[in-house]
């Protein structure tokens, strides 16, 4: 019967060669069972660092949109806050012009009369030029068509020589800044007379009647 050196096996390839001594194949035998043994553990570490790295990788993409959205929020309110900001000043300035209309309106009676003279005529012209400074515009004539987004009629006639509404006079001037109106403009208005365009074009095809019609060819 012959004895079995323990953890040795026939068929397990070994690096013992015919003259070693049974402690040398001893020691070969174990160390190529530790190297069998180690391959297993160096796999399971290749696959944790991969699952670790993307982790790493999912969490940078998590922290990189939590950035971007952040700094795309921290834009959005500078925007606001400079377009409020615009928006205060505007009212501001609407609100102190306002308040100046008053006095515009005295120094332009004033001008009309003849009254605008000497040290007065300096303080009016410097306020109105600082006034248009700040953007304040002045709007109305007469002779041009009413619109009631810009005027307010305060008078109202007829009158035959006019086709449509008509400002026929300005009792007070508009102001606007920008595309802001402040006051509109207040005006006396005429219409055309009541069955004027009727006469009107009745004339029109008399006269043509009369000279034959229209030239033919």
């Amino acid at each position: 019967m012959t004895e079995e050196t323990p953890g040795f096996d026939e068929n397990e390839p070994t690096d013992v060669s015919p003259g070693d001594t049974p402690e040398a194949a001893e020691s070969k035998a174990a160390s190529s069972a530790d190297k069998a043994e180690g391959a297993a553990p160096a796999g399971d570490a290749t696959v944790a660092l991969t699952a670790q790295l993307d982790q790493v990788r999912t969490a940078l993409g998590e922290r990189t949109a939590d950035l971007q959205r952040l700094q795309a929020e921290y834009q959005n309110y500078r925007r606001r806050v400079e377009r409020d900001r615009i928006q205060v000043k505007e009212i501001a300035i609407a609100s102190l012009l306002t308040e100046l209309l008053p006095t515009l309106d005295d120094i332009g009676r004033a001008r009309e009369h003849g009254e605008l003279v000497g040290g007065f005529k300096s303080v009016a012209e410097s306020l109105e030029t600082v006034a248009a400074k700040m953007g304040l515009q002045q709007f109305g004539k007469e002779g041009e068509p009413f619109d009631p987004m810009v005027h307010e009629a305060l008078m109202h006639s007829y009158a035959p020589d006019v086709t449509e509404t008509t400002c026929v006079a300005v009792l007070q001037p508009g102001y606007r800044i920008g595309e802001r109106t402040i006051r509109p403009a207040r005006v006396a208005v005429a219409e055309p007379q009541p069955g004027a365009q009727t006469v009107k074009e009745a004339d029109e095809a008399s006269e043509e009647k009369e000279s034959g019609g229209p030239d033919e060819g």
